[in-house]
């Protein structure tokens, strides 16, 4: 169980990071910076692993339906945008996205265990995405909410469940519809890596 503890801490670790930078004059940029990197989580991390297990004809429609989803209920109202006054609503989105990566980590850590050679290059490549993404959802959150303690929290709550996935890990195998489910999660975080980056998401930062 050290290593979902040691995800989760590295995770929270870089998002205060990033919410400390964040409050000062930076917060444009490291929004563009959250975006791009997590669009980078989601292109060259996320998705090739989910090709490996499941094919591309299953990922690329899940992904795509994540990333539509989003897109729908920005399109009709549900503001999803890390800047604008409906930003509580995009950090929920955010947030709920992360809690099922970051639970899908902590299975994999564990599940990890007795894989021979690919053992530690698992484990090694899932903590090393770990430092990205807490620094984009921190900048993202920080962005997205009313003051710098409730991104904090909002991190802590969309990093612990590393800790949970790595308990169930210690007691189950994970099962196939986890992948499915990433798939869906890899879109969402396109969506809202690249909505990150458009010109209208500098409107209302401060």
């Amino acid at each position: 169980m050290a290593a979902p503890v040691w995800a989760a801490l590295l995770a929270i670790l870089c998002g205060v990071v990033s919410i400390a930078l964040a409050a000062g004059g930076r917060r444009v940029l490291l929004v563009r910076i959250s975006g791009v990197l997590l669009v980078c989580v989601a292109l060259f991390g996320l998705i090739p692993e989910l090709v490996r297990e499941l094919g591309w004809v299953r990922t690329i429609p899940l992904s795509a339906a994540g990333y539509g989803v989003l897109m729908l209920l920005d399109h009709h109202g549900y503001a999803v945008c890390p800047s604008c006054s409906h930003g509580e609503k995009f950090a929920g989105s955010l947030v709920a996205a992360t809690a099922v990566h970051a639970f899908v980590d902590g299975w994999g850590l564990v599940a990890a265990r007795g894989q021979g050679g690919v053992s530690s290059a698992i484990v090694l490549a899932i903590l090393l995405h770990k430092a990205p993404e807490g620094l984009a959802l921190g900048a993202m959150l920080r962005a997205s909410s009313r003051g710098a303690w409730m991104a904090v929290g909002l991190c802590c709550v969309a990093e612990l469940p590393t800790i949970l996935g790595g308990g169930a890990g210690l007691w189950l195998t994970p099962p196939g519809w986890i992948d499915y489910l990433l798939s869906l999660v890899a879109g969402t975080f396109l969506f809202l890596g690249m909505h990150a980056l458009r010109p209208r998401g500098n409107q209302g930062l401060r």
